[in-house]
């Protein structure tokens, strides 16, 4: 039975977690993007993905790491948002988003794969609103805003 008094740490990416978290990268996409060729994905992906970007990580009471969020700060843009499968449902995501800087004041940006519509629904229910439309090697996804449309 999970705790509903689950707690989570927040804290920035350290070089140590590198290689954990690009085992989480690659195992979530293999399990999620089940309409993608897993062998399109590869534990190199990590450090190409992310680069440039700030990374922070989610922790249990117990200091596994749960997960983590990439983002490009120039442009307040979510590029990653992965919790591993056991730790999914639990409000691993929510501490993560709620631990990002200037949360919720700052308006982030960020595309979701309309396929995945577990993280379509999470996104909606967290106050993320489409903006857009696109397409990636992926598949198409939607251009959410948090808050929906910036008023002119």
């Amino acid at each position: 039975m999970i705790s509903k008094s689950e707690t989570w740490a927040i804290r920035p990416a350290r070089e140590q977690d590198m290689h954990d978290l690009a085992e989480i990268y690659l195992r979530v996409r293999r399990e999620t993007f089940l309409w993608v060729d897993p062998g399109r994905f590869g534990l190199e992906d990590f450090a190409a993905h992310t680069n440039g970007e700030r990374l922070f990580v989610c922790e249990d009471e117990h200091g596994k790491i749960a997960g983590f969020a990439a983002i490009w700060e120039p442009d307040d843009f979510i590029h990653m948002l992965y919790i591993l499968p056991a730790f999914q449902g639990r409000g691993a995501g929510k501490a993560l988003l709620s631990g990002l800087p200037d949360w919720p004041a700052r308006r982030y940006r960020l595309k979701c794969l309309i396929k995945n519509t577990r993280a379509m629904a999470f996104y909606r229910a967290i106050g993320f609103e489409t903006i857009g439309d696109g397409t990636s090697p992926e598949g198409d996804y939607k251009e959410m805003l948090l808050g929906g449309r910036p008023s002119r």
